[in-house]
């Protein structure tokens, strides 16, 4: 059975630049300014992908302190160890306090 191949060509141009067919930008789902990726897979293929790159200002989520604190959070959660409240005023008025009962803890220690 013959297998029918498809090609897109481009050209190389100084300081080894090329322009990526329109149809690859679409593949790749990128745009003028993204950053793409190239590997040499095991076969000795290049294979182009685009890159998985964190917004700036998203960029404190995927610490990993952050996402340790995100799953202790969860296991809490899914261990029910955690108080619900009616109104933003109740929960402020529960932290007042448990700040108060830890402020004198530590002062008696």
């Amino acid at each position: 059975m013959n297998e029918t191949k498809s090609f897109l060509k481009t050209r190389l141009r100084g300081r080894g630049q090329i322009t990526l067919p329109p149809e690859i930008r679409a593949r790749l789902n990128v745009q003028e300014g993204d950053d793409v990726l190239f590997n040499i897979n095991e076969q000795g293929q290049i294979v182009l992908s685009q890159a998985q790159v964190i917004d700036p200002t998203q960029a404190w989520f995927w610490t990993e302190r952050w996402q340790k604190a995100e799953m202790e959070s969860r296991q809490d959660y899914l261990n029910g160890n955690f108080i619900e409240f009616d109104n933003a005023e109740s929960a402020i008025r529960y932290l007042n306090e448990f700040d108060k009962e830890e402020a004198k803890r530590n002062a008696k220690s």
